[in-house]
């Protein structure tokens, strides 16, 4: 079939193009339509639509400019650009999923109950007793599970006459136990209509999966990448290609610091070898995390991608042998964002896109595991095998092996 192409509008606005794009559905198969509401750059969306399961999103809604755009070129639906508060009418949808802004919850930062950026939650509550869909998806913080606002929520759902026809679950997922090369634990908290199903679903790798392979690392994520990085910002090639692999523009005082940091060292490192070299807010903070000025381990997953992950002083984002910290590519790899995916705005609008978003690897996990048990009952639930890097074909990617 053929749909129409939404381009992203000002905000408030929806606006159609004029091009359209053929996409590929079963003529016999009636699509799952998913609202992906606080979108992001589309994560979420991206895996379940790489589960190849025949999902399909109808309407994505994102406040930030630049994230909205993304969503837009890649998943290629129609997409609301600005607050959700603007809605007041959604169209019919299977699933509902979404991960409601969450540094109100956040162990970054100071911690407050009160921020309003927590209130959104209700307004993915308030789209999901409109839409009435079978299924609705909830990604967030783990700190969101012990906060007054998920206590108030549960309460508020055993008691509404429509919520209460969902069984709801929640548990902390680590991507890392889903094939993503990645320590990342989130919240996430399922409503399935009528019925009840397994949750979470089976690892599928590391120590929590039986016979599976072990965890995925840093160097199967960007063992091809080259050590030295290309230019200082994002563009696009000769073929189209987005270039993501660029550097920073570090001090000499910075260049030294990294070169002092050994395979897996950090920031105590730095003061037992080049103590001339600590910052005084180091020197008089002897104690603290052991990520700070970090450098990643090859053979481990990753930690845990945020927004600054481009600056070492944030974290563990040294690469693990390139005095250097990790590209936008790099990041984007390991948050298992394939080298296709095209990302809008300027570098520091795509490392929030990407430190933001959930993995498409753990997305695809997640639709695998509820379109076999939800929309086809009894159907196989294959192991997955994905391919960060977008080599086709998949054999060819040490990653997919």
């Amino acid at each position: 079939m053929r749909l129409a192409v939404h381009i992203v509008a000002p905000f408030g606005q929806f606006m159609r193009c004029s091009t359209e794009v053929a996409i590929s559905s079963d003529s016999n198969t009636k699509p799952i339509r998913i609202i992906d509401l606080f979108a992001g750059a589309g994560g979420l969306s991206l895996g379940f639509h790489n589960s190849h399961r025949n999902y399909k999103t109808i309407l994505a809604v994102e406040a930030d400019r630049w994230a909205a755009e993304t969503i837009y070129r890649n998943i290629g639906c129609k997409v609301h650009c600005g607050p959700i508060q603007e809605l007041s009418d959604f169209p019919h949808a299977d699933v509902v999923i979404g991960g409601p802004p969450c540094q109100g919850f956040s162990t970054l930062g100071r911690r407050r109950e009160d921020d309003p950026r927590n209130e959104l939650l209700w307004d993915f509550v308030r789209v999901v007793r409109d839409v009435q869909p079978k299924v609705f998806l909830i990604e967030n913080v783990p700190r969101i599970l012990n906060a007054q606002q998920f206590q108030h929520f549960m309460q508020f759902a055993h008691a509404d006459s429509v919520l209460k026809t969902y069984n709801l679950d929640y548990s902390i997922l680590n991507s890392a136990d889903y094939g993503v090369p990645q320590n990342r634990s989130r919240a996430f908290i399922i409503g399935i209509r009528d019925i009840s199903i397994p949750w979470p679903p089976i690892p599928s790798h590391g120590p929590k999966a039986s016979d599976m392979p072990p965890h995925r690392t840093v160097r199967d994520a960007i063992f091809d990448l080259p050590f030295k990085t290309d230019g200082f910002a994002v563009r696009v090639d000769g073929h189209g290609r987005q270039h993501l692999h660029f550097g920073r523009k570090p001090t000499q005082e910075s260049l030294e610091r990294y070169r002092a940091i050994p395979p897996g060292g950090n920031r105590f490192d730095l003061a037992r070898i080049r103590p001339d070299l600590l910052p005084n807010c180091w020197a008089n903070k002897p104690k603290g995390t052991t990520d700070v000025m970090g450098r990643m381990w090859w053979d481990r997953p990753a930690p845990t991608i945020r927004t600054e992950f481009f600056k070492p002083e944030k974290g563990r984002y040294l690469h693990p042998e390139a005095d250097r910290p990790i590209t936008h590519r790099e990041a984007a790899r390991i948050q298992t964002f394939p080298d296709t995916y095209i990302f809008s705005g300027s570098n520091i609008e795509i490392a929030r896109q990407i430190g933001n978003a959930v993995p498409p690897i753990l997305s695809q996990a997640i639709a695998t595991h509820v379109h076999g048990l939800v929309f086809a009952p009894g159907a196989d639930l294959p192991s997955f095998h994905g391919c960060i890097g977008g080599h086709q074909p998949a054999e060819e990617c040490l990653f997919c092996t």
